[in-house]
């Protein structure tokens, strides 16, 4: 990629693209656009640089229309804008920085909005279940599988790898997250990315090699019914699984004497917008099995089970409070 893109005709190139890939711009809207490509050949340029990406930009619309808070929409958009903008004036060194910022994951080769699941079969026959919000990326080449999870949540049942029957060789099927890399051995298993510094994986079958990114040396094998956090540094302590870890795969939500706080916290990771816990009833007790799907009658029968009253300020702003809070 070229440089030469003026950074405030990037900019703007970059706040067209948004709106347009938004799915909110009007005829007026395509009209300007149209005259402003016109008006400069810089314009077009940059816009042309735009289009490079596109094809893997293709999957931001549902980054940015998830329908949160007006403010909240603009202020998505204007980030996207941005760092797309970025992308647009940088050097193919640029690139590697954008790798490592949170635009990766719209650049994923394969991703779920809020609330979205969906299930993908490789090439290898290996099955991969994407939770909310997620973002992969899938690597096979010559000498491995490689699989990086940039955000969210995956359950995935590995098969055995298909070399020809002349090729002696074994390509290991691996998870990169952003804290380390996980080997599978034969396997089923879970890895969910956190916010922050942490990485979660529960195996379900056969076991599953971790090392953590900076302490290489650093080595610890989870087997079937086992759990482990870690960190680019450390392995925590491995303990018993627990017994709900797919249950998301297949639209549930297991409670069992889960903190209030704890659980709209789960549950705020299937929706769109905001979802608070007053720390007045943070510490109330939540069990039962919550259909995900849609999470509106979850909310609505909280009031029922417990002493709390779940205020709408709009459909996306919501918060669980004391009754009459």
């Amino acid at each position: 990629m070229a440089v030469g893109v003026d950074k405030a005709v990037a900019l703007q190139a970059a706040q067209w693209f948004v709106l347009l890939q938004s799915g909110e711009a009007t005829a007026a809207d395509r009209t300007q656009w149209t005259r402003w490509r016109a008006a400069d050949p810089a314009h077009e340029v940059a816009w042309q640089r735009a289009e490079q990406v596109s094809g893997k930009f293709g999957r931001l619309p549902g980054a940015l229309s998830m329908p949160v808070l007006g403010r909240a929409v603009r202020s998505d958009r204007r980030t996207a804008a941005k760092a797309l903008a970025v992308l647009l004036t940088a050097a193919p060194a640029g690139w590697l920085a954008w790798r490592a910022s949170p635009a990766r994951e719209w650049l994923a080769d394969h991703r779920t909005a809020t609330g979205e699941r969906r299930e993908l079969r490789l090439a290898d026959g290996t099955r991969i279940q994407l939770n909310t919000a997620t973002a992969i990326d899938v690597a096979y080449g010559a000498t491995q599988r490689v699989v990086r999870l940039h955000a969210g949540e995956i359950l995935i049942d590995t098969a055995p790898d298909a070399v020809p029957s002349s090729d002696a060789s074994y390509r290991p099927f691996i998870v990169e997250t952003a804290q380390g890399r996980l080997r599978a051995l034969g396997t089923r298993f879970v890895v969910r990315q956190h916010e922050g510094d942490r990485s979660h994986l529960t195996v379900l079958d056969g076991a599953v090699e971790v090392r953590p990114d900076h302490a290489r040396s650093l080595v610890a094998v989870v087997r079937a019914g086992e759990q482990a956090m870690f960190s680019s540094t450390a392995i925590g302590e491995i303990t018993a699984a627990a017994p709900d870890a797919d249950d998301w795969s297949r639209g549930v939500l297991r409670a069992r004497n889960m903190r209030l706080h704890d659980f709209l916290a789960e549950l705020g990771r299937y929706r769109p917008g905001v979802l608070r816990c007053d720390p007045a009833v943070a510490d109330l007790r939540v069990s039962g099995v919550f259909q995900l799907r849609d999470t509106g009658p979850v909310l609505d029968s909280l009031p029922q089970a417990l002493p709390v009253d779940v205020l709408f300020r709009t459909r996306y702003w919501v918060t669980v409070v004391a009754p009459g809070g």
